[in-house]
């Protein structure tokens, strides 16, 4: 008797039929085929194929756009959704540099604005992650959404894990040492802005990801969202380096620009000592360093422009410069006084 085939089996042979019948997925099969893995209705040898099978093709925005709408579909939410300003990705980790970015992102929430910050962490050896510098600041991390609601409200910060919107994702993107390769979730959990956030800063590695991200924003009818390849694969600026990034705008428009480079070494060598005190330090004012500073400040602008608090580039780095010279050094760690 003839077994009849597994309902996810249609998604792995779409994927490999072989060089002239292979194809990419509709926005709706992405959505239902991503769905299916975060119900656990995909067996473990399904997803393990369905993975590398999606790495082999890489995936275009239509895919990331379906697969973002099934991992919203299924995470859990606040009784009430508070206005969030900034939607804010972390899931590269760094290596050669300390994660300014994360003091870019403070220095918005002292100021007012509201920042939804959310990643995962100790999927590569020999990184850095958000949530270890967070809790070496003091920062609560959010165990749930009712938290993270009432984080933002309070703080105008919060960082949610991963693991608290989704354990699936989680558990796949834990897959990355087993397979030998990342997967469509490091792509896709960057658009995952669980509380709708009007704008998102979204960082990548790998060039071609610019115009994948730019183009599932599109479809998720994201308002406003900045992509650009950051160092380490994080959303923060390369001051030695010109940054092009792509905005999307009024849900429908993507426009392109370039920031230029801020400090005046073209090479800025690895941090080999990678001390997350240091950010301390920088932040109080106790240690000049003109690469931290101009990524800190010139991330923070990239983020204003984005959300149309600067009209362009150099009122963008004038108003980020001021929030920097006018930040309270007391604020880190949390509770000095």
């Amino acid at each position: 008797m003839e077994q009849q085939l597994h309902p996810f089996a249609k998604f792995i042979a779409i994927l490999a039929r072989g060089k002239t019948k292979t194809r990419s997925f509709t926005l709706q099969e992405s959505e239902e085929a991503m769905g299916m893995v975060l119900r656990g209705e995909a067996l473990p040898e399904q997803i393990g194929a369905f993975l590398m099978l999606m790495r082999l093709k890489e995936e275009n925005g239509e895919e990331i756009a379906g697969f973002t709408k099934a991992a919203r579909s299924v995470m859990a939410q606040p009784k009430t959704i508070p206005q969030v300003d900034i939607d804010w990705s972390t899931y590269a980790g760094k290596r050669r540099q300390l994660p300014y970015f994360i003091l870019s992102a403070i220095l918005l929430a002292q100021n007012g604005f509201k920042v939804f910050m959310h990643g995962t962490s100790g999927h590569t050896p020999g990184r850095i992650y958000t949530q270890e510098v967070l809790e070496f600041f003091g920062f609560p991390i959010a165990n749930n959404l009712e938290q993270a609601a009432e984080q933002i409200k309070q703080t105008n910060f919060t960082y949610v894990p991963l693991e608290v919107l989704s354990p699936k994702l989680r558990e796949l993107i834990e897959m990355r040492p087993i397979l030998g390769l990342r997967s469509p979730v490091h792509s896709f959990a960057r658009m995952l802005n669980p509380f709708n956030a009007p704008t998102m800063m979204v960082g990548i590695f790998h060039r071609g990801f610019m115009e994948i991200h730019t183009d599932a924003a599109i479809l998720l009818k994201q308002k406003k969202m900045a992509v650009f390849r950051g160092e380490g694969g994080e959303a923060e600026r390369r001051p030695n380096k010109p940054t092009k990034t792509h905005y999307n705008v009024g849900e429908s428009e993507v426009e392109q620009e370039v920031w230029p480079t801020i400090t005046n070494e073209p090479f800025q060598a690895a941090d080999e000592k990678m001390n997350i005190a240091d950010l301390i330090d920088i932040w109080q004012g106790k240690t000049e360093n003109e690469y931290s500073v101009a990524s800190i400040v010139g991330t923070l602008a990239i983020a204003l422009k984005t959300m149309g608090k600067a009209k362009d580039i150099a009122s963008a780095q004038k108003m980020a410069n001021e929030f920097w010279q006018a930040r309270n050094k007391n604020y880190l760690p949390i509770g000095l006084k």
